[in-house]
């Protein structure tokens, strides 16, 4: 400032040398503020990218808590509200599957069919409102369409699988079941050519990452749980062990987390901690224990799930295998003095509850970490609000999924062997010549080894 205090004269208007450093000034503030709106570890090749499919805007969210708890609990802080809330909710969904465990295998194979069809639905949503895919062609149709091929695929092949007799019994099933790849081929490559045929100039980027966006969805959400019904296939307790273990270590980590929680866990869910993490495994671990041998010891959940062809149902009575049968283990040295024990009885079953238990512990979160990063992405909070307090079906199933995968990878490396009954429907739908040849060759086979002398012997 002049001396005296007097003010310069202001220039309303630049010069032309000043236009070039006013014009990086009004860049650099356009590009902060745009960098503060965006979501924590979004780039700018994310903005752009949302820009040109029409902009990634928050799917709205509203509190569907019941009118009745709101009153109930409307004295408590939104803590302990929600704590209450997310309590009682699981109290009634853990006593809903206890009745659909009562009601049997059918149940159990329709709640998963359903399970899948409204965790499916909440996935295409998201991608139908985010995007603003109100314009694409047949989007929705084909999306729902691709479903329906590839249920038709895989429920076609549990049930020429499962259900051998029956459709060699039934002349129009037996049909199917022949040409049951082929049926699914045609039915999916028609989808593809409708697809082709709804491509419009101005949406073609957007129109093949939805249909991208819908072949995730049924790679994530229908295989697995063709994977689920195959577990159940193999006995009740496949089924039940490894679901409810990743409810309580679901149960058990909240628990501790919100008692003891300091220590953040992942920064995509910023809630988790590690107090919840280790205490929801300890947990789960003595839980597996528990719920193993306790069910063990039923033929209903320890037998696998077969069709009777008499009574046309399921049934679940068998001789139990030595997995389900007590046998006595050496306890080592260093333990004596401790446990006071040289032995112990119990279920092989439980030694393999031990990796169940600690998968669904350890590995199992990491789904729920992976959906919490999809729903950041995406600038939502749940899925859907199908059950207050606790979000959308899939927020409740995003780990299930990823614990139905290992299970049916871990019976088929470690548990299941050769199924003689099925060697058998197999064989009796050849011609009688190839029956014969396999006799024969069977019979050469244990001749061989000296146990068909001995039969003939005794």
């Amino acid at each position: 400032m002049p001396l005296g205090g007097a003010r310069p004269a202001l220039n309303p208007l630049p010069s032309l040398a000043e236009l070039p450093l006013l014009g990086c000034l009004a860049l650099s503030v356009l590009q902060e503020s745009e960098s503060e709106n965006r979501l924590d570890g979004e780039t700018a090749s994310d903005s752009e990218s949302k820009s040109e499919f029409g902009g990634s805007s928050p799917v709205p969210t509203s509190d569907d808590t019941p009118e009745v708890l709101n009153r109930a609990l409307s004295n408590l802080s939104s803590r302990w509200k929600n704590w209450w809330v997310r309590g009682i909710l699981t109290l009634a969904m853990i006593t809903f599957f206890f009745i659909i465990i009562y009601l049997g295998p059918m149940v159990l194979m329709t709640i998963v069919m359903c399970v899948q069809i409204k965790c499916f639905h909440e996935i295409i949503t998201i991608g139908y409102n985010v995007y603003h895919s109100y314009d694409l062609p047949w989007f929705r149709t084909l999306s729902w369409y691709f479903l329906l091929c590839v249920n038709y695929f895989f429920y076609g092949e549990t049930v020429t699988d499962y259900f051998f007799t029956l459709v060699q019994r039934e002349e129009p099933l037996r049909i199917l079941s022949k040409y049951h790849r082929f049926i699914s081929f045609a039915l999916y490559l028609t989808g593809f050519c409708m697809f082709v045929l709804s491509l419009v100039k101005k949406h073609y980027r957007l129109q093949f990452y939805m249909f991208g966006w819908t072949h995730v969805t049924l790679l994530i959400v229908v295989t697995q749980s063709h994977l689920i019904i195959h577990n159940l296939f193999e006995g009740m307790i496949w089924f039940i062990v490894p679901i409810s273990c990743v409810i309580c270590n679901d149960i058990m980590a909240y628990m501790f987390g919100f008692f003891f929680g300091r220590t953040p866990l992942i920064k995509l869910s910023p809630k988790k901690t590690w107090e919840g993490f280790i205490g929801g495994f300890f947990s789960t671990v003595l839980f597996g224990l528990l719920v193993s041998v306790t069910m063990s010891g039923y033929r209903c959940f320890t037998c696998p799930v077969e069709f009777n062809n008499d009574t046309n149902s399921f049934t679940v009575d068998c001789e139990p295998s030595e997995l389900f049968q007590l046998q006595e283990y050496n306890i080592p040295v260093l333990l004596h003095s401790v446990l006071g024990w040289r032995t112990v009885r119990m279920y092989p079953f439980q030694i393999h509850s031990i990796a169940l238990s600690t998968f669904a512990s350890l590995i199992g979160p990491f789904g729920g970490f992976f959906a919490s990063g999809f729903k950041r992405a995406f600038k939502i909070k749940d899925f859907a609000n199908t059950i207050p307090g606790h979000g959308g079906i899939m927020d409740r199933f995003d780990c299930q999924y990823l614990m139905a995968t290992f299970v049916n990878v871990y019976i088929a490396s470690f548990i299941r062997g050769p199924n003689p009954s099925k060697l058998i429907q197999q064989f009796l739908t050849l011609r009688p010549e190839q029956q014969l040849h396999i006799f024969n060759t069977l019979k050469a086979h244990l001749v061989d080894r000296g146990v068909l002398a001995s039969l003939e012997d005794a």
